[in-house]
């Protein structure tokens, strides 16, 4: 890959998390876990050209949906996750529970299950959907979008919103 179609792919992948988002979003609330592999629009029109009326030729990367992951086991299912070449990224999407700092200090720090009904549980939080976006060669970035009672809530795009999924999605390009 030359360096000026990474600088393209990298500038591209704030967009690609976004377009996830409102993909998943279309769907509501409640949507299981789920990977999506990026491709670069140009490849995948050169593979298969009757996909031109159906992507963004302008966009350089083109999220494609993979098979939804089990949330309770997502660390295992990430572990096992091997992408072909064609593939110079990937977007995961989840819906989580966020917590103001203060209430998150006082979970339980040596029990995962146990912080995470605390946290279920607790009058402060707010459910939220979070896209998580690496490539191949590192770049990465997050986007957050709270729920809230009217409906959806703002945008928010911050690279380290989650760094240690960003690294779990690193993990699924490490060559053995």
């Amino acid at each position: 890959m030359s360096a000026a179609h990474g600088e393209d792919l990298a500038a591209a992948l704030p967009g690609a998390a976004r377009e996830v988002e409102e993909f998943v979003a279309a769907a509501g609330w409640d949507q299981p876990t789920q990977i999506f592999a990026l491709v670069p629009t140009g490849q995948l029109l050169a593979a298969q050209p009757s996909l031109a009326a159906e992507l963004d030729a302008e966009s350089a990367l083109t999220p494609i949906a993979q098979e939804s992951l089990p949330a309770e086991d997502l660390a295992e299912a990430l572990a096992r996750i091997e992408w072909p070449d064609q593939v110079v990224g990937c977007a995961l999407v989840q819906e989580i529970v966020v917590l103001p700092p203060e209430a998150e200090a006082g979970l339980p720090t040596d029990d995962d299950e146990e912080a995470r009904r605390a946290a279920a549980e607790h009058p402060d939080r707010q459910e939220a959907r979070l896209v998580a976006a690496v490539l191949r060669v590192g770049n990465e970035t997050c986007v957050l979008r709270l729920r809230e009672s009217g409906g959806d809530g703002e945008l928010v795009q911050d690279p380290s919103l989650a760094p240690n999924l960003l690294r779990a999605l690193h993990e699924t390009f490490a060559t053995a």
